[in-house]
């Protein structure tokens, strides 16, 4: 044990924290959980002993790395926190629901304990094609476990499949061979499972000579380009093709969407990876949009507890995303616009228990360039 804290102190460079407290102050999950990033760093390089977080502060975080953006030594408490979820997984002590979605994705290939033989049938009705069987450049549209099961992200992806056909971007799918990316399998500490899925991915990627990734998810997004080593495979998430194909004007956007729009910034799209600029500009080239700022966006976006594991986890207490949803509701939004389908469950949830359902409508940015092209996702 006395080998495993050492490992974790040199690994993560506990010594170098000079305890200012940035991580726990900006934590989403410090004030609702007693969350103490800084605490645990600090007693387990004195004491040369893990204190171990309670199962809900330490399942409780959502790997969104704030403490990682606001760290001013450029350490990252997240990972350190990934590291000892890591260390209770290989001992079995993990909660029963976490549980449950790790042997489902190693299992059924996905975390929503569906099987594989139902991959495909958010796509019916629609034409598409194997990526194996396209010509040329082979663009890959990885859809992702949720937009694959989940009824509601199920609209997000038919919109995208909708956009791409209507802008002649030639694609192909996995179909019943797709299988979940490990990000979320990753941020809960289960190590050997996301190398085996990064492995076997990669290896279906080369297999059918891929030549570039869309992603719906930004998750997903996160997975490939950050964290599969071996993957040498450019990556997009949909808001920043979708950017492109409107500024190369291979999206006309004849319809328009007569609304106010605010813009939730997803954690792994934004605060992890920097993407900010483009969602924005796709949704300000909407016509009879109006566009309005939420005061916390960008790096200063509040979580909304969907990651890290988190969908398949319950914190009791207020949830961030009806916090999200009330500043939306502020700010004058009629559409609260997003990219990510996690983001969109918690948000849409967070709606109905605010009672905002008759304000504030949650859309996927794809789902309104679908609405300007005047295309249905039904």
């Amino acid at each position: 044990m006395e080998a495993r804290v050492e490992e974790l102190i040199e690994g993560h460079q506990l010594m170098e924290c000079i305890q200012c407290g940035m991580c726990t102050g900006g934590c989403p999950m410090s004030i609702k959980v007693g969350l103490n990033p800084r605490r645990v760093m600090r007693e387990t390089c004195i004491f040369h002993k893990v204190p171990i977080p309670s199962e809900e502060q330490l399942w409780g975080c959502t790997t969104c790395a704030t403490c990682e953006i606001r760290c001013p030594k450029e350490l990252s408490p997240v990972n350190f926190l990934i590291s000892l979820r890591g260390m209770l997984v290989e001992e079995g002590r993990v909660p029963p629901t976490l549980r449950d979605a790790l042997e489902s994705v190693y299992v059924h290939g996905n975390p929503w304990g569906r099987g594989r033989e139902k991959r495909m049938e958010w796509a019916e009705g629609l034409s598409i094609r194997h990526v194996s069987e396209l010509e040329g450049e082979k663009l890959l549209y990885f859809v992702g476990c949720t937009p694959s099961y989940d009824a509601r992200a199920q609209q997000v992806a038919r919109s995208i499949v909708q956009i791409l056909n209507a802008a002649n971007v030639d694609f192909g799918v996995l179909g019943k061979e797709e299988k979940c990316c490990g990000n979320e399998v990753y941020g809960m500490g289960e190590m050997g499972l996301f190398e085996e899925l990064a492995e076997e991915n990669t290896k279906l990627f080369q297999k059918y000579g891929v030549d570039a990734i869309l992603t719906t998810c930004p998750h997903g997004y996160n997975a490939f380009k950050n964290k599969y080593e071996d993957l040498n495979i450019p990556v997009q998430h949909h808001t920043q093709l979708l950017s492109e194909l409107i500024d190369g004007g291979k999206l006309r956007l004849d319809g328009r969407v007569e609304a106010v729009v605010t813009y939730h910034d997803p954690c792994f799209l934004g605060k992890r990876n920097g993407v900010f600029e483009e969602p924005r500009k796709v949704i300000e080239s909407i016509p009879g949009v109006k566009f309005v700022e939420l005061d916390r966006n960008r790096s200063r976006s509040l979580c909304c507890e969907g990651g890290g594991g988190r969908m398949w986890f319950d914190v009791p207490g207020r949830r961030l995303a009806e916090l999200r949803v009330e500043e939306a509701v502020d700010v004058g939004a009629e559409v609260l616009a997003v990219a990510c389908p996690f983001c969109l469950s918690t948000l849409e949830d967070a709606v109905k228990t605010t009672g905002y359902e008759e304000k504030l409508r949650v859309m996927d940015v794809a789902e309104l360039v679908a609405q300007a092209l005047r295309i249905s996702s039904a």
